[in-house]
């Protein structure tokens, strides 16, 4: 054996992983893609803690744990992924150093969209269990979502903010809100909540959803949410009554398939690293919307969930490769 076959492999580079090369390609083709596409339009995933996703936006396996301390570094590499969904605020205030630490690993440029607590957007308090359901007190309540969000928002990760998203679920059974009373106390809310931040309002109630609806949005420089989800109409639908033209920006949320549950779709896409239900109908309106918006000088914030067709970047390429195809 000679002295190269013994010492020689000791001088050659290591591999990369399947996984890095695998991200490299995805990396050539969706700078392309951002290239061609109009910059007030931002692509966007619903979280980012997925191990599921190596070769998609990481390039190595990490555990949840990780990936959500450490991960938003290498998703914002990605050149479509210009935006990003922060869910972990529904069910608790962020900690200032975790908003810290989400602040030290964005670029410059890069707009999150966190999600307001249920302490403010549930009629119900959350985790209650039982008997009647638990009214909550700070239902629509301005000053706990200022002292929440917008303040600490404000003080660690102002740079870095987007639309906060107001979802406001579905009501549980036994508990009744009109429109007139839900528009009554949004109306509060948004005016005593401060201009310098930008709010979005997703509906989980179709019959919310009015021209009044509109108005009180509209009075307060406030959008609506577009969103794919299983008991709302289909967005081109929700269009029809709030125009992505009348409002100050456009935030789109692709969550669940019509007359679909979260559950079913969370076991039956994992680990979402695949397409498995693709809907062209739902991409279409998508992409109709997004021209709409920024034909409109409106930025338009597109976020993807896994459960919508089973893997959010995924999704976020086929969309990409829509919006920049030729129109026949």
């Amino acid at each position: 054996m000679s002295q190269l076959d013994l010492f020689g492999a000791a001088d050659e580079a290591p591999a990369a992983e399947p996984s890095a090369n695998a991200l490299a390609a995805v990396h050539a083709e969706a700078a392309d893609l951002a290239a061609r596409i109009d910059r007030r339009i931002r692509f966007g995933t619903s979280s980012w803690t997925f191990p599921g996703w190596r070769g998609l936006v990481y390039s190595r396996t990490m555990t949840d744990s990780a990936l959500s301390r450490d991960g938003l570094r290498e998703y914002a590499q990605h050149p479509l992924l210009r935006t990003v969904g922060i869910d972990r605020s529904f069910y608790a205030p962020i900690p200032d150093q975790d908003l810290q630490r989400y602040a030290s690993q964005l670029p410059d440029g890069f707009l999150a969209c966190a999600k307001a607590g249920a302490s403010v957007t549930s009629t119900v308090a959350l985790g209650a269990r039982g008997g009647e359901p638990a009214a909550n007190p700070h239902f629509l309540s301005p000053t706990v979502f200022m002292d929440e969000m917008v303040t600490p928002f404000s003080r660690h990760f102002r740079r870095f903010s987007g639309p906060f998203v107001l979802e406001f679920p579905p009501l549980p059974r036994g508990v009744s809100l009109s429109a007139t009373e839900f528009l009554g106390g949004l109306d509060h809310m948004l005016g005593a909540l401060p201009r310098d931040f930008h709010y979005a309002v997703e509906l989980r109630e179709r019959d919310w959803l009015t021209a009044e609806y509109a108005q009180v949005l509209r009075v307060h420089g406030a959008s609506h949410v577009f969103n794919y989800w299983s008991r709302m109409p289909l967005p081109a639908a929700q269009a029809e009554i709030v125009a992505p033209e009348s409002q100050p920006l456009n935030v789109i949320r692709l969550l669940l398939p019509p007359g679909t549950r979260y559950e079913q779709q969370r076991e039956a896409f994992r680990p979402f690293n695949t397409v498995q239900a693709p809907d062209p109908v739902m991409r279409s309106q998508v992409v109709g919307l997004a021209r709409r918006s920024a034909a409109a000088g409106r930025d338009v914030f597109i976020l993807v969930n896994n459960k919508a067709e089973g893997s959010s970047p995924l999704t976020v390429m086929e969309l990409a490769r829509l919006l920049t195809a030729e129109t026949r």
